[in-house]
């Protein structure tokens, strides 16, 4: 268990920055394809998408403090809103790529949240060899995730997809081990690092689909 959370701490350390600065180099070349935009609905549109990708992690926080609660209805009420979440986020890309695209975005976004649970899950039974099953299957969905937008639109390069993903998820890991063992003081800078991280997630997707398509802002 120990062992999963160092690699957790290896891929936030390592892949976060490389993520970052490919999100950065292009974030830049897509604002200038995205020139013709209108600035305050790309604006408006980077509101939303953090407001939706913030609920992501903190419905999901809500899952974990459940958990480590032992509060079975508290947990069920916690997942019935990461589902709706997850919806109103893959309901976002219906008025650009039509509604096949927004359903295969809602599946990946349950393969997300289920790998995310066994992982939540394991982690309160101290299993190792559970938790390194979960974090496979994150793996191989975030090669989904990154393939399927990256296909989507040329803007959002899939290596780049790849590590914020990832980074993403090393994210919840360490917060769920956090929880547990109630660090609190801990948990909170991770949370700080989390929200600015889902920012810049939301704020790449907002961009890429301001210069994809500039006349639907």
């Amino acid at each position: 268990m120990r062992e999963i959370i160092r690699v957790c701490a290896v891929l936030m350390v390592t892949l976060f920055p490389i993520a970052c600065a490919h999100s950065a180099d292009s974030t830049a070349s897509s604002e200038s394809r995205a020139a013709t935009a209108n600035p305050i609905k790309v604006a408006e549109t980077k509101a939303v998408l953090r407001d939706l990708w913030l609920g992501h992690i903190l419905s999901i926080r809500n899952v974990a403090v459940a958990t480590m609660d032992q509060n079975a209805a508290a947990r069920r009420a916690a997942e019935a809103g990461v589902v709706a979440n997850a919806e109103q986020i893959a309901q976002s890309i219906e008025p650009f790529y039509g509604k096949p695209a927004a359903d295969k975005l809602m599946t990946l976004l349950a393969g997300h949240y289920q790998g995310i649970r066994e992982h939540l899950d394991a982690t309160v039974a101290g299993s190792a060899s559970q938790q390194d099953s979960a974090v496979k299957a994150l793996t191989a969905n975030a090669a989904e995730i990154s393939t399927f937008l990256s296909g989507a639109n040329p803007n959002l390069p899939k290596d780049t997809l790849m590590g914020l993903l990832m980074a993403h998820a090393a994210h919840h890991l360490t917060q769920f081990q956090q929880l547990k063992e109630g660090d609190y003081a801990r948990e909170a800078e991770t949370w700080k690092g989390m929200k600015q991280h889902i920012y810049l997630v939301a704020d790449a997707l907002t961009q890429a689909l301001a210069a994809q398509f500039p006349a639907q802002f």
